[in-house]
């Protein structure tokens, strides 16, 4: 028996609109689990739930308040000469112990590239490459070293050529100046391209918005 048509193509509408839906309760539902999970220790050791009337969750509210407030005073130390010294001296500890170095250098080293802005990329380029004749788009980082210049005749850029729909995975190309071509999209409007695999939201629609999250997510290095 042969599913009509219309049948299927209104399963196939609503499946579009409720997987997202789903995925996103489940995603949050672990991530709420996981942070109660991390916070359950904190809230017993510092008996916060005697100051909240026992109420276990407005306790942990309060221990994840305390912890952010903690996190974001040590980023400000950190900021100053003083916090600058102390915490590079710690880093030098770390790097003697050779197990916990290597713990320690992987789990900051996803953390910052996570945190670290996409803004350091200075512009989009479009280039022809793998071939002649076949532009993709670029994300340009600086100028090449010096001897690229050399074999180049004249000056080149560090260009960063993302994959599409995952813009992690891609390839930096050294290319000269004469054959990057500059963009006027955005770095956001051009992830957000790659990520769409080139399907605007609408025909009218020339520059497409990225939120900060989407945009960090998009190029954080896994």
């Amino acid at each position: 028996m042969r599913i009509k048509p219309s049948l299927k193509s209104d399963f196939l509408a609503g499946l579009v609109l409720v997987a997202p839906l789903l995925a996103t309760l489940v995603i949050l539902q672990f991530v709420f689990s996981w942070v109660t999970g991390f916070l359950a220790p904190l809230v017993e050791g510092s008996r916060l739930a005697t100051l909240t009337a026992n109420n276990v969750l407005l306790a942990q509210l309060l221990a994840l308040v305390l912890f952010v407030a903690v996190v974001t005073a040590v980023g400000a130390v950190a900021q100053w000469s003083v916090g600058k010294r102390l915490f590079g001296r710690t880093g030098r500890v770390v790097t003697f112990i050779p197990v916990f170095r290597t713990i320690y250098g992987s789990i900051r080293g996803m953390v910052s590239s996570v945190t670290t802005r996409s803004s350091d990329f200075e512009s989009v380029v479009y280039v022809e490459w793998p071939q002649d004749g076949v532009y993709r788009l670029g994300l340009k980082t600086g100028e090449s070293p010096a001897d690229m210049a050399e074999v180049a005749g004249e000056t080149a850029y560090n260009v960063f050529v993302p994959g599409s729909p995952n813009p992690t995975q891609g390839s930096l190309v050294l290319v000269p100046e004469s054959q990057a071509y500059e963009s006027e999209l955005s770095v956001r409007a051009a992830i957000r391209l790659l990520m769409t695999t080139g399907m605007a939201e609408s025909e009218e629609e020339s520059v497409i918005q990225l939120s900060d999250a989407e945009l960090d997510e998009a190029v954080s290095t896994p």
